[in-house]
């Protein structure tokens, strides 16, 4: 079976290989090395990196190659420009580009206050505290989901902090590690495009020219069926008490065998084992770090948007940094967390400072995988995917205008899953909802709000969406574990929002779309409910599995 499995994935990349090679022979036979500008092979890159890593549950090499077939396609067989395009303008400009490197650098430092706060017994005394006062398996997950919906600053913050926070008490009931990981990229990215204030909201208004962009944001909030349809689908899925797909398998293992991974992941059990505690701490011991980093980011992005020189709040968030708001708030907690825990007498000094390579070697694989993403995003901005996109949207004729919203949404869908980014979605896309609503002012609220939806939902359903990378990290499991299980139910939701985007086109109220839309996902979910191969969770039994487990 082994031998078979690895015949597969030699031939699945030994196919892909030839394909990559061929493309730029062919281009160049054809003597069109201009014409693959703005053309449908600047889709090829990420469709080629996606579909492998699908394909052999490989995320490295799979990014790897869809970088060279970027490159590839750029330099049209020239072996200099191949190499200087992937390795200067692809990964060296992705890794020396401030808003990356402060990412990084944001993911480091929290890495390492995870550490200590495991080292230090805060986590462990959390979940202890937590199982006394939640019960049951939904009592975990909808405490997860709450606490997700508290943090709507930054997804980047939400993913992790979530993460480090609720994990000791969703492995307390057995609750996959998968499933953890689809509750918390469900409340980040969904979460924070419907907060105005927020690092997205700040995001949105920038691209909203010669508008309000705030004003047009919070207008935007109620046609975003996307986000708040994938929030229903959470309360929806725990209280139904069931799952599907994929994530029923991992639910099952779970539950009944105490696996939280189901698929082994040796990384992530290292990292496991390696926060196992030290020291007896208490529950503040995890608070205390977590409420100061959350203040210290705030006031970073109140900082470095302009509030002290003079600015409304409100615009010092829509105007603020933040890469280098969560550098420097991560920074002044990460330096008051220290002094917190010599002060408390917690743990030692020298133990600390053993917590900050340990912090950084936590995180060395969502770096590898986001420097890796933002390589192949390059490559595919250098292929002009963005102008490709706009050139098909000018072609859609104007008599559709019932359909345009939804297909504004699942244009946004495409583009997002294929960058891997809302942001650059929303650059790309909502110019062009602008333009096309220049004689329709009508619809521009409800076109900018489906090219957000959609690029929530593309960032959503992305193997390379720094999001969903995060959202891994955050919940300690393989990454293309978190991906296989969450796609069922993101597509779940882009059905039936691109539903609700053409009713909204119809009748152009939020409201009527928006009730339509719950009530179709309560139908589907029922659906599946009673489908064969859909999990439905014996609460007490897990119960038991879970107790027998500790004692």
């Amino acid at each position: 079976m082994i031998r078979i499995n690895r015949n597969r994935i030699l031939y699945v990349f030994g196919l892909a290989a030839l394909f990559i090679t061929a493309m730029p022979i062919i281009a160049m036979a054809a003597d069109s090395k201009p014409a693959l500008y703005a053309t449908g092979w600047a889709v090829l890159p990420p469709i080629v990196a996606i579909g492998l890593a699908l394909i052999t549950k490989e995320v490295y090499s799979s990014l790897f190659i869809g970088i060279l077939a970027g490159g590839l396609l750029y330099s049209g067989m020239d072996f200099s420009k191949f190499m200087n395009h992937v390795m200067i303008d692809g990964f060296v400009t992705s890794l020396s580009t401030p808003g990356n490197v402060g990412i990084l650098v944001f993911l480091v430092i929290l890495g390492m206050l995870v550490s200590m706060m495991n080292l230090s017994g805060g986590s462990a005394a959390f979940g202890s505290w937590a199982a006394q006062k939640i019960r049951t398996r939904r009592g975990a997950e909808y405490s997860t989901v709450a606490l997700g919906l508290m943090i709507f600053v930054d997804d980047y913050f939400n993913c992790l902090t979530v993460g480090s926070v609720m994990k000791p008490l969703t492995d307390k009931y057995n609750v996959s590690r998968a499933k953890l990981a689809y509750l918390i990229d469900a409340t980040a990215a969904p979460v924070c495009i419907l907060a105005p204030i927020s690092s997205w909201a700040a995001a949105v208004s920038g691209f909203v020219q010669g508008k309000n962009g705030l004003s047009v944001f919070i207008q935007a909030i109620p046609y975003n069926f996307y986000a708040l349809l994938t929030i229903a689908m959470m309360f929806m899925i725990i209280t139904m008490n069931f799952d599907y797909g994929k994530m029923a398998v991992y639910e099952k293992n779970a539950a009944e065998e105490g696996d939280l991974f189901t698929v082994k992941d040796a990384a992530a059990l290292k990292n496991d084992d390696a926060a196992d505690t030290v020291h007896q701490g208490t529950v503040m011991d995890l608070v205390f770090p977590v409420i100061v980093l959350i203040i210290s980011c705030v006031i970073g992005m109140l900082y470095t948007g302009g509030f002290w020189k003079g600015k409304a709040f409100v615009d010092a968030f829509a105007g603020c940094d933040a890469a280098t708001s969560l550098v420097l708030g991560s920074t002044v907690a990460l330096v008051i967390t220290v002094v917190y825990y010599l002060i408390r007498r917690v743990v030692p000094f020298a133990e600390l400072m053993e917590c900050i390579p340990e912090g950084f070697k936590s995180m060395v694989s969502p770096i590898l995988v986001l420097s890796m993403a933002w390589t192949l995003k390059g490559m595919t901005d250098s292929l002009g995917l963005a102008r490709f996109v706009a050139n098909m949207m000018d072609k859609v004729p104007g008599g559709f205008v019932v359909i345009i919203p939804a297909l504004f949404f699942v244009v946004s869908c495409a583009l997002g899953f294929a960058s891997g980014t809302s942001w650059g979605t929303f650059g790309i896309l909502i110019p062009i909802a602008l333009a096309v609503t220049s004689n329709r002012p009508d619809m521009m609220i409800v076109l900018i709000s489906a090219c957000m939806a959609g690029g929530v939902c593309g960032d959503h359903c992305s193997p390379i969406s720094d999001t969903t990378i995060m959202s891994s990290a955050g919940a300690a499991v393989r990454h293309l574990s978190h991906v296989e299980t969450q796609l069922p139910y993101a597509v779940t939701v882009l059905c039936v929002s691109t539903v609700s985007y053409i009713i909204a086109g119809i009748m152009e109220s939020p409201w009527v779309a928006l009730a339509v839309g719950l009530v179709l996902l309560y139908i589907v979910l029922r659906f599946f409910k009673k489908r064969e191969g859909s999990y439905v969770v014996d609460e007490a039994k897990a119960i038991e599995t879970a107790t027998s487990q500790t004692n």
